[in-house]
């Protein structure tokens, strides 16, 4: 969506919180021995007690809440009977509609004990995603939401490919609203999608790391939605 008024500024910025705060207290809430399932239920207790619903349910049929992925699963992990074990890599992705507004956000965290190469690959991917944001005032646009997806430059967006492309030639507007969301891998290049139809899944052994925002481009620093 583009912004037309202060009224979308503010509802957007009540729907960022709830997932960012969403996204806070799932992480806050992983240990040992606990299932994916059971943490998809958290997320959902809180999404309904702040009266919001899940993005990915209403608009795909997801089945869960939210997307976990564990290590080798790169994205959109089905919520299930896998069981969170220490030195997991979990990530957790939320993403919410409230009065015709969306917002998502996402977050890595290792539950301990945490090593050498899974502490840099959070903190690198952190990074990516802090240098992007940066930039986020000029350039291309990735995963356009808000409302609804829409054009950009006559051009249907749904999402843009994470490497340089010389050919796309979109530009960012003053208004639009966009989420970025960097994923980093220790081995794999790509993800292929597993039987299940929605997880994405990287080479055996390898371990991944996301963390997202969701922002309103200005002229100058972009209005980051998804804080707490």
């Amino acid at each position: 969506m583009t912004i037309d008024s202060q009224n979308d500024i503010d509802a957007l910025m009540r729907i960022g919180r709830i997932v960012s705060q969403v996204l806070q207290k799932m992480l806050d809430s992983l240990e040992p021995g606990m299932t994916t399932a059971e943490l998809d239920a958290i997320g959902q207790r809180l999404l309904d007690s702040y009266g919001a619903r899940s993005a990915p349910r209403i608009a795909y049929n997801f089945p869960g809440a939210t997307c976990i992925s564990i290590n080798e699963e790169a994205a959109h992990g089905i919520p299930g009977d896998r069981r969170i074990q220490p030195g997991d890599m979990v990530n957790v992705d939320v993403s919410a509609e409230l009065d015709g507004y969306f917002a998502d956000t996402g977050g890595t965290r290792v539950v301990p004990p945490s090593n050498a190469i899974k502490s840099r690959l959070c903190r690198a991917t952190m990074t990516a995603l802090k240098e992007a944001m940066k930039q986020a005032r000029h350039g291309n646009p990735i995963n356009h939401i808000g409302k609804a997806v829409q054009k950009v430059d006559g051009i249907s967006v749904t999402s843009i490919v994470g490497y340089y492309d010389p050919r796309d030639r979109r530009i960012l507007h003053e208004g639009m609203v966009i989420t970025i969301e960097p994923f980093l891998s220790t081995k794999s290049s790509h993800a292929n999608q597993a039987d299940d139809g929605w997880t994405l899944l990287g080479a055996p052994g390898n371990l991944s790391a996301q963390y997202e925002h969701t922002m309103i481009i200005t002229r100058g620093s972009p209005i980051v939605v998804t804080t707490h």
